[in-house]
Parts: C-alpha cells; structure tokens; sequence
C-alpha cells in the first residue's frame, strides 16, 4: 500500500492536450510516482491527438506504456479516423458511459493494483451546453453502481462537463456513493478540491496538462481571431513553453470507499523536451 494497511492512492490527470500534454505525463509520471506513489494513475486522453482532438492507437499504447492505468475521454474521443482501433488497442481506454451503446468502448473498468486492491474507474460526460441528446448522467450512474458496488467501494468518477452547476450536482447525487469524483472538459483548474459530507473526494475541474500560455492548450492567436472577427479560424495546439501538467492525488480507505484527502497538483515545467521519445508518435 502507498500510505499504510488499508489505504489507497490514485492519481488523476487532467485533458493532456496534443503532443505538450502527451511530453509532460512521459517526463513527469517518474517525478509524480516518487512523490506520491500512487497505486494507480488515471489521464484524459480526449485531446491527446497531434491536432487536440481525439486519440489514436499509437497514443494509447505509449501512455499505457508511459505509466497510465487508464486513459479516459470525453466529447472529443471520436474526433480521430483511427478512434476503432484505438478502443481495439486496449479496454483501459473508456468513453462517457451515457454514449449510445452503439458506440466503440465502454464508461467504465475494474482494476486490480499492484497491491491487490480493486477498484473502478467511471467516465461520463454531461449536456448542458454539451451534448443535450446524451442519456442521462445522473441515471446512468445510478444504473451503474448497482453492479460497481458489487466489486469494489472504491469508485473514481471523471465527469466530463462543462457548467460547474451540472458538476456540483451530481457530486451531491453521488456524495457518499462513490470514492470520488473530478471534472473535466473545460481545462481551467479550479481551487475548490475537499471531501464532501458524506465521503466523496470532489473537484469541479483538474485542469489540463499543456503549454501554460495558451487559451485551453491551443495557440492564442487562433483563438482570438475567431473571437473578435467571427471568422473561421483553425485552432492550433501551442507547443511553445513553458508548460503545465494539473491533475489531483487522491487517498482513500479500502474498507469504507470513503476518500481521506484530495490534494490539487500544478507542476510547472520550463525545460520540456518535445520529440518521439517523450510525446510518442501519431
């Protein structure tokens, strides 16, 4: 175990965004496995692609490889051609659980640590303002743990969402009836990490893993043009440094589920190498 007999640490990653986010999870895991030795690592790799949006096959296999336990995603997974054989690459790879059965993958997966310790690892993603035609989150998740409970009380929720309301409420849905649950989607780390009443570790939003002076990890100009002229313009990712990698470290008791401590992580990298070594191939 990480911190003693029955207790169990995860690290979650926020959106790694093209090949700035895939360079700092290879060059820091070793960093953040010191520190915390964590028992499992989970990253959203939805943005993980060359251009930002989408995985592909050669990218799930160097992260697994790099040291993620699970990579899971959210509105963009399907952005690449390849996004079949990037589910047929590994079942650590998960969409939104509410995504029509049809789709590729699934929203959830059972693991095993080191340790012997299982635990399970959910993806979903909200609508307000996303997808409204989705199914339900809050239902499918209540769906879900009546079979999760089942095999493990340590349960760790990447919501996929974009307004902090949706986020906040189904926190409070799930308050003590799943180990924990964190926010992605929006890239913008949030300052609100605690353990809510009844024991589910919560963050509205980890943040992303890309180049610190950027407008969610894609160049500034891009942006901008489109912003003040309404013109299309073709996002870029920034590759420029200095990067960021944000994410959480989050302790939890084996025998209850309940989460002891949550613990934001902002590592500010200004020396990152990016090349096929750190950042893998497409």
């Amino acid at each position: 175990m990480s911190i003693g007999q029955g207790t169990v640490t995860v690290l979650m990653i926020g959106d790694l965004v093209g090949r700035p986010g895939r360079a700092l999870f290879s060059s820091l895991i070793g960093k953040l496995r010191a520190q915390y030795a964590p028992d499992c690592v989970v990253v959203n790799g939805e943005n993980a692609a060359q251009n930002g949006r989408g995985i592909t096959a050669p990218t799930v296999e160097f992260l697994l490889k790099a040291g993620a336990d699970v990579i899971t995603s959210g509105n963009h997974i399907f952005g690449q051609k390849g996004f079949t054989a990037a589910f047929a690459a590994s079942d650590r790879l998960l969409r939104p659980l509410n995504f029509p059965s049809e789709c590729p993958g699934k929203g959830h997966v059972i693991v095993t640590t080191p340790s012997g310790v299982t635990l399970a690892i959910v993806n979903a993603q909200g609508r307000v303002f996303m997808h409204e035609q989705l199914a339900c989150p809050f239902k499918g998740m209540e769906s879900l743990l009546t079979f999760l409970r089942t095999q493990t009380k340590l349960i760790f929720l990447d919501f996929h969402a974009e307004t902090t309301s949706e986020k906040q409420g189904m926190s409070y849905f799930l308050d003590g009836k799943i180990t924990a649950q964190v926010g992605t989607h929006t890239h913008v780390p949030t300052a609100d990490e605690r353990i809510l009443p009844n024991g589910t570790a919560y963050i509205t939003d980890l943040g992303c893993c890309s180049a610190l002076n950027s407008m969610l990890g894609m160049n500034i100009q891009s942006v901008l043009s489109r912003m003040i002229t309404q013109l299309p313009s073709k996002f870029a990712v920034e590759e420029n440094g200095p990067h960021v990698l944000r994410g959480v470290c989050i302790k939890a008791d084996t025998a209850t589920g309940k989460a002891i401590s949550i613990e934001r992580i902002s590592i500010i990298e200004t020396n990152l190498v990016i090349n096929q070594d750190t950042a893998g191939k497409e």
